[in-house]
């Protein structure tokens, strides 16, 4: 016991190491709350150019680019594109690594917030396009105001998911020396050479997070299921 009590006083309390997941969780946290809203506002642009290609055949040359965005986010590792940012885009530039950790992970998830969002949208009754116009709106207001309501109530919970997916993508950061959450804890094992306690104390970090989240979309699932019934 007293062995363990001294590995534990070693990993986290002397030289003030439990720092590193503190100040870790804290840029884990900001990339994530900045890369969610790159996504959304992203993934919602692009799904509506791409349900509006499909409604009306118009928007093709920028729903050509959209496409070509889809195939290349979705069909590449996160962690390719996080170091082609990095070391690439931004090879000859000096720029804050959480900045590029937020574009990068904002650029993906905006990809699959996009499909979310457009299957949200494409499983609105068409006949709610003919409703709209019947009370004088032209496509832009139908969609503004009649079918973008109902569609984004279908796909919340499938969004609340996607930001706790996004949350735990963060954690290949390190790759580019951003010391995120897994990399304080990496760095904590670096130094001590115990491997157990630290990366276990990250583990659970996460899993009280998502737990907490996953929580949270529960609940406003039922909550939803009760507003429909109502």
């Amino acid at each position: 016991m007293d062995a363990f009590i001294q590995k534990l006083y070693d990993t986290f309390i002397y030289d003030d190491r439990w720092k590193y997941l503190t100040n870790g969780l804290c840029t884990t946290l900001i990339i994530t709350v900045f890369a969610v809203i790159i996504g959304m506002l992203l993934g919602f642009l692009v799904a509506i150019v791409r349900a509006t290609h499909d409604r009306t055949g118009k928007l093709r040359v920028l729903n050509f680019f959209a496409k070509i965005y889809l195939t290349v986010i979705r069909g590449t590792p996160v962690m390719v594109q996080l170091l082609i940012i990095y070391y690439i885009i931004f090879a000859s530039v000096r720029v804050d690594k959480t900045f590029v950790g937020i574009l990068a992970f904002g650029i993906n998830s905006g990809a699959y917030v996009a499909e979310i969002v457009r299957s949200g949208i494409m499983s609105i009754d068409p006949g709610q396009f003919e409703a709209g116009a019947s009370l004088g709106l032209n496509y832009p207001k139908t969609m503004l105001y009649i079918i973008m309501p109902q569609a984004f109530k279908n796909i919340l919970p499938a969004l609340a998911n996607e930001c706790i997916v996004l949350l735990k993508e963060t954690s290949v950061a390190g790759y580019i020396a951003l010391e995120d959450l897994t990399k304080g804890g990496d760095i904590i094992r670096s130094v001590t050479y115990e491997a157990f306690l630290p990366l276990i104390a990250v583990a659970l970090i996460y899993l009280v997070i998502v737990v907490g989240l996953s929580s949270l979309v529960g609940k406003l699932e039922r909550r939803l299921k009760k507003s429909d019934r109502g």
